[in-house]
């Protein structure tokens, strides 16, 4: 006996951990600074520890009235109907319960490359396929319609990320309308927004919502998550935005309780604590403008929690980071075998960053283009 073929499956490949780098270079995890996972800096909202101590002995006990309580507030915050919030364990999840819901077998997802592995992982796992369309990063990976479009081959679902993951380029509403105008009537624009905390564009939910002057539209979803501006990246809970048409197939697609208990009590203090969230997008505006202004090298603007910073050699650099303490994301996996990621931290990290990072580049007399490293080109 033996699984079904996964050899068309890619592998998620995730960042590093200090305790893991820790354990493989026999060293002790304090001396190392984790930036490769896009966490909050700033950790857990205070609000949310509280919950989750308060609520650990509940655990017993499943989450129908947590979930249907997180479910309404995150409704709220959005102006729409609590059935239209579907909860997931993370925003991995939710993308999972789009694809039970949308996709059969043999139908194809179109996305974004570079981009984020899962999308085109879903689409497998439910007998899908995959087509992409190019970011280009001669174009500074910018994002618009005719960059999806001339690549669109009636779909059932193309995703846009905003921002992107990993350069951190947006797509503005307008796109975004023009896209799920012009693609199929069968086609669901999915745009995930798991970092949308840190931009300052408006997000897609106001095309399901029929608000800011468009109609409500019912072929665009929305992606969210928990564990970027908020700090629960640990209790994985993130959820989709769906059209008001869409609000009864959860019931027929989620994981049983997918959001746990401590989960939704984190989440619902966490929502509510504004001053977590806005420290903590004040840091990561600090430390965007600290690296590009700082680096010896080329780093593109981003409006996520993260640069990307063209090094050259993606992987020597990583590692001769990562022997020196900092823990940065090589993008070779991303097919940017020249870049690195680097996520934004406090301002001590993020300094000890940059400084790591001229240090390598020094020692190795290189600049991101192959040249005599000078000043950050960005």
């Amino acid at each position: 006996m033996k699984p079904r073929d996964l050899s068309d499956h890619v592998a998620y490949q995730a960042g590093r951990g200090i305790e893991e780098v820790a354990r493989e270079l026999g060293r002790d995890p304090s001396t190392f600074v984790k930036l490769a996972s896009n966490e909050n800096a700033h950790g857990p909202s205070p609000a949310a520890v509280d919950a989750i101590e308060d609520a650990a002995g509940s655990v017993s006990s499943y989450p129908k009235a947590a979930h249907a309580d997180l479910t309404a507030a995150v409704a709220d915050r959005w102006a729409v109907a609590d059935d239209q919030i579907w909860l997931a364990n993370g925003g991995d999840g939710a993308i999972d319960y789009l694809s039970r819901a949308t996709l059969e077998p043999g139908d194809d997802v179109l996305v974004p490359a570079p981009g984020f592995a899962y999308y085109g992982m879903s689409a497998r796992f439910h007998h899908g396929d995959v087509t992409e369309y190019a970011l280009a990063r001669e174009d500074d990976f910018s994002q618009d319609a005719e960059t999806v479009l001339e690549a669109y081959d009636g779909e059932r679902i193309v995703y846009l990320t905003s921002p992107h993951n990993p350069s951190g380029s947006t797509i503005d509403l307008e796109a975004v309308a023009e896209i799920a105008d012009r693609t199929d009537e069968e086609t669901l624009v999915v745009v995930d927004e798991a970092y949308g905390e840190f931009a300052d564009v408006d997000s897609a939910v106001a095309l399901i919502s029929g608000r800011d002057g468009f109609d409500a539209r019912d072929d665009v979803a929305v992606l969210r998550t928990f564990s970027k501006a908020y700090g629960l990246a640990g209790l994985r809970l993130g959820y989709a935005i769906v059209p008001h048409a869409w609000a009864e197939a959860y019931a027929r697609v989620n994981t049983p309780f997918a959001a746990s208990e401590l989960a939704c009590r984190a989440g619902l203090a966490a929502i509510e604590d504004d001053k977590h969230v806005e420290r903590t997008v004040a840091t990561v505006a600090e430390a965007r403008a600290t690296m590009r202004e700082e680096i010896d090298a080329l780093v593109w603007p981003s409006d996520g929690n993260f640069v990307l910073v063209d090094v050259g050699e993606a992987t020597p650099v990583a590692e001769a980071m990562q022997e020196r303490g900092v823990i940065v994301r090589d993008c070779t996996s991303f097919g940017l075998p020249a870049c690195i990621r680097i996520t934004c931290g406090t301002p001590s990290e993020t300094d000890r960053a940059v400084e790591t990072l001229n240090e390598v580049l020094e020692d190795r007399g290189l600049d991101a283009d192959g040249g005599t490293t000078g000043v950050n080109g960005a």
